[in-house]
């Protein structure tokens, strides 16, 4: 997986993608549709419908499954409800995040201001957007720190995460890149050599 930028003369500005990831928008859908099922099977059963009829094709060829299936409302109809209502509000508030894009912004390296800003995008509110400055006067340095990870039960398995940091003098390292962005080992070696290059400090690993 990549990352999207804009290069200017001056001016570089990473777009963050914050939340709306493929992978988040299809757990979403699938909670969505999962819990909505839950609700209905347990508002049918509320009203003494039955869950599901079978086609008489279908009938026919397997007679050992019922025509239909009736659930009583208590104690598996209200349970059905519950947990449907529950995921369903939980997928309303997956879709919020979504729809807001919380988490996503910008990084910009404007050499015009001479400032490095962090911008993200929050819940609605006060604090909807949230912008966090730096001097450029105060970066050291542009780093690649890689970590190992142990994983797994039973056996061990061994992952290297590299990571590109920013040095600053005031803040210290400031993290720009993030695991979860499956960034590939050049993409990140071309990032990180690329603010270096544009902000003048030397790349260290």
């Amino acid at each position: 997986m990549g990352y999207r930028i804009d290069r200017y003369e001056d001016k570089l500005v990473y777009h963050i993608t914050g939340s709306r990831k493929a992978s988040n928008f299809f757990w979403a859908i699938i909670l969505f549709l999962g819990s909505l099922g839950l609700f209905l099977v347990g508002i049918s059963s509320y009203l003494g419908m039955d869950v599901f009829f079978l086609s008489e094709e279908i009938s026919d060829d397997f007679p050992f499954i019922p025509d239909c299936i009736y659930l009583p409302f208590i104690p598996q109809g209200v349970t059905m409800a519950f947990y449907g209502s529950g995921g369903l509000g939980i997928s309303f508030y997956f879709g919020g995040i979504l729809f807001w894009n919380v988490g996503g912004g910008y990084d910009i390296f404007d050499k015009t201001t001479k400032k490095v800003s962090f911008w993200r995008w929050g819940f609605p509110g006060k604090n909807r957007k949230s912008v966090f400055e730096i001097p450029m006067d105060e970066i050291q340095s542009i780093r690649i720190i890689t970590t190992v990870k142990e994983e797994g039960i039973f056996t061990r398995i061994l992952t290297y995460e590299s990571i590109v940091y920013m040095e600053t003098i005031e803040q210290g390292f400031i993290p720009l890149t993030r695991s979860e962005d499956d960034l590939l080992p050049p993409i990140i070696a071309q990032k990180a050599g690329e603010l270096s290059s544009f902000l003048g400090v030397p790349l260290l690993y």
